[in-house]
C-alpha cells in the first residue's frame, strides 16, 4: 500500500474503530490474502489452508455449536495435546482461549479469513442452524403448527356463512351489513388519526422551504457497523443492477456488511451474481435447503447468525436506497430511546410513470409511508411494519426470536411482536426506491401474499385475545384491530358495498327488504365519507412538488383497488389449503427511471 493509502486509513481507524485490516480490504487497498500474510508475520502464527485440510468435524464436538458461531472460530486439527483453532482476529483470541481452558481444551491460534470459517460452521451445523431457521420464533407466536386438520374449522366457518347466506339471506345481509360497516369504520378511523396526526405534527406545520436543505442529526461518536440483509430468489434479471445501487452508499465500508442472501438451490441468482464484481464488503450466504420451506423469513433467520452488525437492516432485491441511509439511521439510532428498536424507512417507487397502475401504487404507498403510517407511529400505535427498509437493534431482533419463517407477511407479524414486548417503533425520513408491481396479474398474486399474512398474523395473535389486550393496552389493542380488520373487510366485503349503488340509481337492491330507507342512505354516506378521505390522504400525499404529477390521477383510485377483491378471495382459499406457499413477485420487468428524491 502507499503512504497516502495508510495515512487515509490509520485516520479512518481512529475514526471508525475498525480493524485497520478491514479498512484496508473494504477500500481495495489490500487483498484479504495480503491482511492474513500479514497478521500471520506480526503475531508469529500459522495460516489454516482450509482447502488442503478442512476443519475435523470431530472436534467441534468438545463445545457446543453456539460457542463457535459466536466467537467466529472453528477447531481446524490437533496437534498432540492441543487443538489447533481458526480465528480471523488473533487481536481477541485470549478470550477464547481462556473459556476452551475452562472445558479443559488447549487451544492454539492458526488465522483463516472470517468468510472461511463461517462457511465451514455453516456446513458443519447446516442442519442445526436450518432447523433454528424454521423454529426461532417461539411456538405461541408462530403459525408454524397450522395442519390440515387445525384448518378445518375455518373452512368450515366459511361453509356455515355461505349456508346462512343461502338458507336465510335476509339475516346473511344484515350480518355482511354489519361487518362492512364495522370493518369500514375500524378502518377509516385508523386512517383518519394517523391523517389528522401527520396534518398537525410540527414536521408538517413548520414545514421548511423546498429549497432549504433539512438539518442533519447529529453523527453517532462512534458509527455502529451494519449488517444489510438482501434476500435473493431467483432474480436473474435484477441482481446486477442491485449491485451497482448498492455500490453507491456512502457509509464507511469497512462499517458496512452486505449479505445477498440466496437459496442453496437457486441456480438462476448465483450465476447472475457470478457475472457481477461484489465489492469486498458484499458476500453471498447461501441457506440450506430443509423441510421444503422457502421463505424469505426463513433465509433472513438462517443469515442472522452470520451477521457481523450491531444493528441488521432489510432491503428487498429490487431497493435502491438513497446513498446516504444508514448514516441517517446510525445517527437516529443514536439519539432515540433505548426502546426505540426499530427503524421503518418510506417506501417509494423508481418507476411511477410506467402506466397508470404504476401511478396508482405510488399514490397508495405514498399514503401510507408518508401519510398514515407515521401518523400511527406518532399515536403510539402498533407499526405493522413494511417488508424493506427496516433496521433492527441486532441484540432485540434475536430475543424476539428474528421472524416467524411461515408467516407471509413476517413484517407485519414483527412488528405486533416487537410492541407486546413492549418496544417501539418509529419512522425515519429516508426512502428506498423500488419497482412498482404494475401488471394485474403479478399484482393481484403480491397483494394475495399480503393479504394471507395479515389473516395469519390476526389468527396468531388473537389466539388469547385477553393476553393480546394485556400485552398491548387498549389503545394499541384497538390499532391491531382497525388496520387487521379494516385491511380484510375492504376487500373480502367490497363487493356488498359496491352493490349498494345500484340502488342510488332507483333500481331494487335485495338489502332494501330488511334495511330501511334511512339505514341504506346512512350507509351509502359513510362509504362516500370513507372515499372523500382517501382522497384527501392520497392528494396531501402527492403534494410535494416532486410527486405532484401524481395529483390527476388520485380520483381513478376508486378503479384501481377492485383486483384487490379478487387478490382477498384467493388469499382467502390459500388461507386454508396452503398457508405457508410464498407467492413469488417478479422484479426487473419495469423500465427504471430517474428517481424522485
Amino acid at each position: 500500500i502507499t503512504q497516502d493509502q495508510l495515512v487515509r486509513a490509520l485516520q479512518m481507524q481512529a475514526r471508525l474503530g475498525a480493524p485497520i485490516g478491514e479498512i484496508l480490504v473494504s477500500e481495495g487497498w489490500a487483498t484479504q490474502q495480503d491482511v492474513m500474510a500479514a497478521l500471520a508475520g506480526q503475531f508469529g502464527l500459522q495460516i489454516a489452508d482450509f482447502s488442503a485440510q478442512p476443519p475435523d468435524p470431530v472436534l467441534t464436538g468438545g463445545m457446543p455449536g453456539d460457542f463457535w458461531m459466536r466467537h467466529r472460530v472453528i477447531p481446524w486439527a490437533r496437534l498432540g495435546p492441543f487443538v489447533l483453532v481458526a480465528t480471523a482476529r488473533p487481536d481477541r483470541f485470549d478470550v477464547v482461549a481462556g473459556l476452551l481452558r475452562e472445558n479443559e481444551i488447549e487451544a492454539i491460534a492458526v488465522l483463516a479469513p472470517e468468510a472461511r470459517i463461517m462457511a465451514a460452521l455453516a456446513e458443519r451445523y447446516a442442519g442445526e442452524l436450518a432447523e433454528g431457521a424454521s423454529t426461532r420464533v417461539p411456538a405461541e407466536f408462530s403459525c408454524r403448527g397450522w395442519t390440515p386438520s387445525n384448518r378445518l374449522p375455518l373452512a368450515a366457518l366459511g361453509l356455515l356463512g355461505l349456508g346462512l347466506l343461502a338458507g336465510r339471506p335476509d339475516v346473511g345481509l344484515i350480518v355482511l351489513a354489519a361487518v362492512s360497516v364495522a370493518t369500514l369504520v375500524l378502518f377509516a378511523t385508523l386512517k383518519l388519526a394517523g391523517f389528522l396526526s401527520h396534518m398537525i405534527s410540527p414536521s408538517f406545520l413548520l414545514a421548511p422551504h423546498p429549497a432549504a436543505a433539512p438539518a442533519p442529526a447529529p453523527a453517532p461518536i462512534r458509527l455502529p457497523k451494519i449488517s444489510m440483509l438482501v434476500p435473493l430468489y431467483r432474480e436473474r434479471e435484477i441482481a446486477g443492477a442491485l449491485v451497482r445501487r448498492l455500490g453507491r452508499l456512502t457509509y464507511p465500508k469497512a462499517l458496512l456488511d452486505v449479505i445477498l442472501v440466496l437459496e442453496e438451490h437457486d441456480t438462476v441468482t448465483r450465476d447472475a451474481l457470478a457475472r457481477s464484481d461484489l465489492p469486498p464488503w458484499m458476500r453471498v450466504v447461501e441457506v440450506p435447503a430443509h423441510g421444503g420451506l422457502t421463505t424469505k423469513p426463513r433465509a433472513m433467520n438462517y443469515t442472522l447468525d452470520f451477521c457481523w452488525g450491531d444493528i441488521v437492516g432489510v432491503w428487498d432485491a429490487e431497493d435502491a436506497p438513497v446513498p446516504d441511509q444508514l448514516e441517517q439511521v446510525a445517527a437516529r439510532f443514536a439519539a432515540v430511546d433505548e426502546d426505540v428498536v426499530c427503524l421503518q424507512g418510506i417506501l417509494d417507487f423508481y418507476n411511477p410513470r410506467t402506466n397508470w397502475r404504476a401511478r396508482c401504487f405510488s399514490i397508495e404507498y405514498a399514503s401510507w409511508f408518508r401519510i398514515v403510517l407515521p401518523g400511527i407511529a406518532r399515536l403510539g400505535l402498533v407499526v405493522p411494519l413494511g417488508g424493506t427498509t427496516l433496521f433492527f437493534r441486532r441484540p432485540v431482533l434475536e430475543e424476539l426470536g428474528g421472524w416467524d419463517a411461515h408467516n407471509v407477511t413476517e413484517d407485519a407479524d414483527l412488528g405486533v411482536r416487537l410492541c407486546r414486548a413492549g418496544y417501539r417503533t418509529e419512522m425515519i425520513e429516508t426512502v428506498t426506491f423500488e419497482e412498482a408491481n404494475c401488471r394485474a396479474w403479478p399484482w393481484v398474486k403480491q397483494r394475495s401474499r399480503w393479504l394471507k399474512g395479515f389473516m395469519v398474523t390476526y389468527l396468531v395473535h388473537m389466539r388469547h385475545p385477553l393476553r393480546l389486550l394485556s400485552d398491548l393496552g387498549a389503545w394499541r389493542f384497538f390499532g391491531v384491530h382497525a388496520f387487521f380488520l379494516g385491511t380484510l373487510g375492504q376487500f373480502l366485503l367490497a363487493p356488498l358495498i359496491w352493490s349498494l349503488w345500484i340502488s342510488v340509481f332507483g333500481l331494487y337492491h335485495p338489502i332494501e327488504a330488511v334495511l330501511s330507507g334511512g339505514m341504506l342512505a346512512a350507509m351509502i354516506k359513510l362509504f362516500l365519507a370513507a372515499e372523500a378521505l382517501n382522497f384527501a390522504i392520497g392528494a396531501v400525499a402527492v403534494s410535494a412538488a416532486q410527486r405532484r404529477f401524481l395529483l390527476p390521477w388520485v380520483p381513478t383510485m376508486i378503479l384501481y383497488l377492485p383486483l384487490g377483491v379478487l387478490a382477498a378471495y384467493k388469499a382467502l382459499y390459500e388461507l386454508v389449503v396452503r398457508p405457508f406457499y410464498w407467492d413469488k413477485t417478479q422484479h426487473g420487468h419495469a423500465p427504471a427511471e430517474k428517481p424522485d428524491t
